[in-house]
């Protein structure tokens, strides 16, 4: 029998002292961060800022999630919550689902995964190609997707006897994964000296896992979070919202009381807008989320001026063609014209709501 309590004990991502080090990976699981940190010297509108992003698609499952949702599991699985009999059951937009239904092959343990039809079609083919079972929610609760896809898990709780849901959304694991990973990798590679950071929220996992990390070293370092207009998190009114993974449409138990130095929204044109350019001018494909992050800096270049700014993109573009690269999602969705997008992406930045909270 496969003792996965041992397999646990070195924390995915995380646990660097493997006789191995510096040879091979002892699994894929092992092949979980240090994600490159790289320097775009054309994506903003002037030679300052100086701009590096953090590259979580090169994660083995394509994105930050990943470090989460194997950590998660390693929790679970060394405190005796799971064992090989359990089902592994959670809610999500995309990419956790992905770093779960590949965490959950790995240990051998079947896997429910919740979405919704905002989840995107080559991220649900991943899903199922890594042994995940997909559940689909195709009709909101008080207009609200994510609360229908809450539901569902707790029902599938119900039918499944020895079953288990992570909850990303108030599973301490999911900050703590950024905070002993993601930021000291960043930090590293800088020395620890970068002035903002950009991340993208939604169960606020990494950007409180970084802030925690950066605040207990003393760092002045300004942790900007970048939501989605249509969002419930840091008091905003809900709306319609079509890129996953960027904001809530209920506020995560995780989110709760949250305060980052300041909070940028940015609309869906502003993620688009963000992809396109970032193909255009620096040959990158990266997802929904990091087109608005890397809007939300250029929005605020003049404003930090010669900083350093660091910017995490949670995943790759390649997983977004058939919507945020498609012109024709994206006029019938938008009611935006390939010509205006084009235009849009040789413009000054949008101006999106932003507010400091210091």
């Amino acid at each position: 029998m496969i003792d996965l309590g041992q397999r646990a004990r070195r924390l995915p991502g995380i646990d660097t002292h493997s006789t191995n080090a510096g040879r091979w990976s002892e699994g894929i699981l092992d092949c979980i961060g240090k994600t490159p940190l790289v320097r775009l010297s054309r994506y903003l509108d002037y030679e300052s800022p100086e701009l590096l992003v953090k590259l979580e698609s090169a994660n083995p499952g394509g994105s930050a999630k990943d470090r989460p949702a194997a950590l998660m599991l390693a929790d679970a699985l060394e405190k005796g919550f799971i064992d090989e009999r359990t089902t592994i059951v959670e809610s999500s937009s995309g990419n956790m689902g992905i770093g779960l239904a590949q965490a959950c092959r790995y240990h051998g343990l079947r896997f429910l995964c919740v979405v919704d039809p905002h989840a995107q079609s080559q991220n649900i083919a991943i899903i199922q190609a890594l042994g995940g079972e997909v559940v689909r929610v195709e009709t909101p609760i008080n207009d609200n997707f994510l609360t229908a896809r809450i539901a569902r898990v707790r029902m599938l709780l119900e039918e499944n006897p020895n079953s288990f849901w992570p909850n990303q959304y108030a599973n301490r694991c999911n900050p703590m994964a950024h905070e002993l990973a993601t930021i000291q990798e960043i930090d590293e590679a800088t020395g620890g000296d970068f002035d903002y950071l950009f991340v993208a929220t939604s169960s606020t996992g990494t950007a409180q896992g970084c802030r925690d990390y950066l605040r207990k070293r003393g760092r002045r370092t300004k942790v900007i979070a970048v939501d989605a207009e249509g969002s419930v998190l840091f008091g905003g009114t809900p709306g319609k919202r079509l890129v996953p993974g960027l904001g809530a449409g209920q506020l995560p138990e995780l989110a709760e009381g949250q305060v980052f130095d300041r909070i940028v929204r940015v609309s869906d044109l502003h993620c688009v807008t963000g992809c396109r350019r970032a193909s255009r001018r620096e040959a990158m494909l990266i997802g929904g989320s990091a087109g608005g992050v890397l809007e939300a800096v250029r929005s605020l270049q003049e404003e930090v001026g010669s900083s350093r700014v660091v910017a995490i993109l949670h995943d790759s573009g390649t997983r977004y063609l058939d919507t945020i690269f498609n012109d024709e999602w994206v006029e019938a969705a938008l009611g935006v014209s390939r010509d205006e997008v084009s235009n849009r992406i040789n413009e000054p930045a949008l101006a999106p709501t932003s507010k400091v909270t210091e």
